[in-house]
């Protein structure tokens, strides 16, 4: 079923094809990677080491914590699967 809406005449028909395409491309634009390095990178070697021998992402979390970098135990288990350790 057709839905009839009244429109102006001064306006464009929707073109719901144009309207999708815009937003995709803008969900794109808001995508972008992160320019910034995070605070973990300082840290690669270690916590890589750290998570090979067993540790895990809780007790990342509390060593960083230890060294004054507090971050969330979410965080560290993002940063590692980014690394495709998780």
């Amino acid at each position: 079923m057709t839905r009839l809406l009244s429109r102006p005449h001064d306006r464009k028909p929707f073109d719901a094809a144009a309207e999708a395409a815009s937003l995709k491309a803008d969900t794109r634009a808001r995508r972008r990677r992160r320019r910034t390095p995070s605070r973990l990178d300082r840290h690669t070697h270690e916590l890589l080491a750290l998570y090979d021998a067993g540790a895990t992402v809780a007790e990342l979390q509390r060593w960083l914590e230890a060294r004054r970098v507090r971050v969330h135990q979410t965080t560290v288990g993002r940063w590692l699967r980014r690394r495709g350790c998780h």
